[in-house]
């Protein structure tokens, strides 16, 4: 306690936010809900979770980059798609936590998950649209809600990374 005390570390948060309250922790951790009995639901779910997180976070940095290739400000572009080159890094390598689960293990939980799979992800479709790989026939498996489907919609409507870049270039000459 006393080197606490020395480093004058904060120890009462009653009146203040603390780290997990800035994080919602509360929410994040309480998030998993296995419907299997298979000890390996846990690392499906949060590995998917996770990837969804990094996901969000990808949406947030093209739409900024593409906002900034559209208004030549090309050195901010350039360090947000740097982020995200890192995030698809981040994304591809988190899979080799996935591949320690056996093909009877996932057997396991696949019934329990019916017919959701990681092809419904929303965000992943947006990013394939921002990108500028856009297919009208990708929206019909957000139909069901209609709040997503407006989502991706957007997306889909909204100049890519790809069609920023040749307006960029057609401006350059």
């Amino acid at each position: 306690m006393s080197d606490l005390k020395h480093h004058d570390a904060k120890l009462d948060f009653s009146q203040d936010m603390s780290y997990g309250d800035y994080l919602q922790l509360d929410a994040i951790l309480n998030a998993q809900q296995p419907r299997s009995p298979a000890h390996d639901e846990m690392l499906f779910i949060v590995q998917h979770q996770t990837s969804e997180l990094w996901m969000k976070l990808m949406l947030h940095e093209l739409e900024a980059a593409i906002a900034n290739i559209a208004n030549d400000r090309l050195g901010s572009a350039f360090k947000m798609l740097a982020r995200v080159s890192r995030i698809m890094e981040q994304l591809v390598h988190a899979w080799d936590v996935l591949a320690t689960m056996t093909p009877p293990e996932y057997s396991a939980i696949r019934p329990f998950l019916a017919n959701s799979s990681g092809f419904q992800s929303w965000q992943y479709r947006c990013i394939e649209f921002m990108l500028g790989n856009k297919n009208a026939a990708m929206l019909k498996p957000h139909a069901h809600r209609p709040d997503l489907l407006a989502k991706v919609e957007a997306a889909w409507h909204t100049p890519s990374l790809y069609d920023e870049s040749l307006r960029l270039l057609a401006r350059r000459g």
